[in-house]
């Protein structure tokens, strides 16, 4: 039941909502949720999650990542994708709507905080091994997810947590399916990404089945659940 009614919940917004549009038509314009980056003069970090493109949006999100140093006069944006190289830069607005669906904020950090992660972070796209055509796979990954929890494992300093809709969080990107949790909090275990058992601090306590995320997050009283994602207070 905790499987499948959130789901089916999910299904019948997804059926209601706009997002059952052609994706060809989408909106993917600004969302408004960065300054304009000439006016903000300080080093910016932000983690963006949307939902993904048509029905998989009735069960994942796609997660990007946006870096801005101290006195730059433009965002770079980071994704993971299926189409073309796998990792882009600037593919897309940095706060852009995501085939029609608003972007949720699900970390910040700005100034000095801010400078310190963005070598961090690059560094670890840089050294992303998933990175050749034809590595993506939505399910269970690698995909986007993946792509940003290991960028986010650089910076446990971020103290974030990707959703539980981010399909592919889970999947071991460094090969070990044992080890901590990107925020460095505590330890996961993941077969493949398939399943998996995560307890931390800041992730809380997640069960994963075949890439559906049970979970409870005690730090920030929430419940976690597949298809419709955090339910309590903010985790931001």
């Amino acid at each position: 039941m905790l499987l499948v009614v959130p789901i089916a919940v999910s299904a019948g917004k997804y059926m209601l909502g706009d997002r059952s549009v052609s994706w060809q038509s989408a909106d993917r314009s600004s969302a408004g949720l960065l300054p304009p980056a000439a006016e903000h003069p300080e080093a910016l970090v932000r983690v963006f999650a949307a939902r993904t493109v048509r029905w998989r949006g009735i069960f994942a999100v796609h997660s990007w990542i946006v870096v801005k140093p101290a006195n730059a006069t433009r965002y770079t944006r980071y994704d993971y994708t299926a189409w073309g190289d796998p990792i882009r830069v600037n593919g897309f607005v940095a706060d852009g709507r995501w085939f029609g669906d608003l972007p949720q904020l699900i970390a910040a950090a700005d100034g000095e905080e801010a400078a310190a992660m963005i070598p961090k972070i690059e560094a670890a796209i840089k050294s992303y091994k998933l990175n050749a055509y034809g590595d993506y796979r939505a399910w269970p990954g690698p995909n986007s997810n993946t792509f940003v929890a290991a960028a986010l494992a650089a910076v446990p300093e971020l103290r974030t947590t990707l959703p539980p809709t981010a399909i592919g969080k889970d999947y071991p990107w460094d090969g070990g399916w044992i080890g901590w949790t990107p925020s460095g909090t505590g330890i996961r275990a993941t077969l493949g990404g398939y399943a998996g058992l995560t307890l931390g601090w800041i992730e809380g306590i997640e069960l994963n089945v075949l890439g559906a995320v049970l979970g409870l997050d005690l730090r920030r009283p929430a419940i976690k659940l597949p298809g419709l994602g955090r339910i309590g207070l903010s985790a931001v």
